[in-house]
């Protein structure tokens, strides 16, 4: 008896602190947090996640419910579930969407496929019901709602029709009334039907990018008028604002770069404007360095330039959007391939164009012999130097050519020593040396560009067997003149032997002769 009763009250300590032990576990379990959607309850929840508190997860479950039913799917038969260890996941088009919780069934009881499945049926009622038929007179609304904007899309476009029609006729009279003091009559190309047609182009490309761009706007209303089609209007706003904010975030990602960019510009700038001001100076004269010529001045200024410009490409190359993509590298080693292949020739005669300035073989306005062309230089370039003859003719000559050849520069010593002229008589033996040479100096002297100081000078050049050859050397300070010098010499010459009653033997003479003197002029 006394056993029985130790074995009844101990059962009932069991039973005391069994249901103890349940209170506690219901006193610890939080209280449920509702899911809804738009003001309805879908469905409730009790416990945490993984890595979330249940309040965070009630707010990722709601979004993600508000995402598929704003997806309009009115099927909506893609959900799913399946176990994972001691939960339940409920998928939708086979991503997951949430999770259910062991303690998720304290709500309304059973186990967590039983519970799934009831979330499922309510979600998808809910989105069924709220994209069911709506009242006739609702219908009606958005029909007249959507005829309207569909009448103001043509309203707006018969204005635009209206607003161009008259734009073009005010443009038109507007440019016809102003344009004819600046119209040039031989201009044949610029005329004024011409400048109309282009209006005319002008304005039909405005309209129809207007129309485009209204068409576009209007589309995304019209879509979000019934709400079975609200998901292609986002879709197609998205079409415009997704590439948008990608080139904005794209334009603002960018502002580092596109500042270096200037920066690397304004120092090349100011860098281009310094040489060009040590340039300037040294051609004056106002800035002289010792070996520096200053005719070397501005060539120099342009290849340094060039150097500073080529640096700064390289460094703002990287810089560039796209320039790492392997496009834009393909493109660029292309254009090199081009440049190197079609431009060999001209890089050599630019570098002839190089060594030759700073070689000073001849100036602007010397008169030179390069190869076959004589004449005086007129323009000096990295790539051709050009020459102008006596004859006024322009002879282009690669520099590349001069470089490899022989120049001649009867100018270069002309102010300080003179250009020496010469020309060869050839005198019978019979004539006293002395008496021919005092002819000729008498015939330089003569001469209107031969210079008294340093006198002319005569050079007996070869003893032949019938004659001797007499050179005669005056000295000029007109290179340019020399043409016209020697011409003038040679009449001299033959006046002053003319006049001395002396036969000029050059370069042969042969003849019968009986004595006479019919091989000297008479005198005028």
């Amino acid at each position: 008896m006394k056993i029985k009763f130790i074995f009844l009250t101990f059962c009932c300590f069991l039973s005391v602190g069994g249901f103890a032990t349940d209170s506690l576990q219901l006193k610890a379990v939080p209280p449920p947090i509702p899911i809804t959607h738009e003001g309805k309850v879908l469905f409730e929840i009790v416990d945490h996640g993984d890595y979330a508190s249940a309040a965070e997860r009630a707010e990722g479950i709601t979004q993600k419910i508000e995402e598929i039913i704003n997806s309009h799917d009115t099927k909506f038969d893609s959900f799913d579930s399946f176990k994972n260890g001691d939960t339940y996941v409920i998928t939708y088009n086979g991503e997951s969407v949430f999770s259910i919780y062991p303690n998720d069934t304290i709500v309304k009881g059973g186990d967590l496929q039983d519970l799934s499945r009831e979330m499922i049926a309510a979600v998808k009622s809910h989105a069924i019901n709220r994209l069911g038929v709506d009242s006739i007179a609702d219908i009606g609304k958005r029909i007249a709602l959507l005829a309207g904007l569909i009448l103001s899309f043509f309203l707006m476009i018969k204005l635009l029709n209206k607003a161009i029609s008259k734009g073009n006729l005010w443009i038109y009279k507007q440019i016809q009334k102003r344009i004819k003091t600046y119209t040039n009559p031989r201009n044949r190309f610029f005329t004024m039907s011409r400048l109309a047609d282009l209006i005319r182009l002008v304005l039909r490309f405005v309209k129809w990018v207007f129309i485009i761009i209204l068409v576009y706007a209007l589309l995304p209303l019209g879509f979000s008028i019934f709400p079975s089609t609200e998901g292609i209007a986002r879709t197609l706003i998205g079409y415009v604002l997704d590439p948008l904010t990608a080139f904005g975030n794209a334009l603002i990602d960018y502002i580092p770069q596109f500042i270096a960019i200037l920066v690397i510009i304004l120092i090349a700038k100011s860098a281009i404007k310094f040489l060009r001001y040590l340039s300037i100076e040294i051609e004056r004269g106002s800035l002289e360095i010792s070996g520096f010529y200053t005719e070397w001045a501005k060539p120099t200024y342009n290849l340094f330039k060039f150097l500073v410009i080529i640096f700064a490409f390289v460094a703002i190359f990287p810089l560039i959007p796209g320039s790492g993509s392997d496009v834009f590298k393909g493109v660029s080693v292309f254009l090199g391939l081009l440049i190197s292949l079609g431009s060999s020739s001209a890089i050599g005669n630019i570098i002839a164009g190089l060594v030759i300035t700073y070689m000073r073989p001849y100036q602007i306005g010397d008169r030179v012999k390069i190869g076959d062309a004589q004449g005086d230089v007129i323009e000096k370039t990295l790539l051709v130097t050009r020459l102008r003859t006596i004859k006024n003719e322009d002879v282009t000559i690669p520099n590349s050519s001069i470089l490899n050849g022989n120049t001649y520069n009867f100018t270069a010593n002309t102010q300080e020593d003179g250009l020496i002229l010469n020309t060869s008589v050839t005198i019978g033996y019979d004539i006293p040396w002395r008496k021919v040479h005092s002819m000729l100096i008498q015939a330089a002297s003569r001469t209107e560009a031969v210079l008294n100081e340093p006198q002319p000078f005569v050079l007996q050049t070869s003893l032949d067997d019938f004659y001797v050859s007499y050179q005669i050397n005056c000295y000029t300070d007109a290179a340019n003149k020399a043409a016209k010098t020697y011409s003038e010499l040679y009449g001299h010459i033959q006046d002053v032997f003319a006049e001395e009653r002396v036969e000029i033997l050059s370069p042969h003479y042969r003849a019968d002769r009986d004595g006479g003197d019919t091989t000297i002029p008479k005198a005028d």
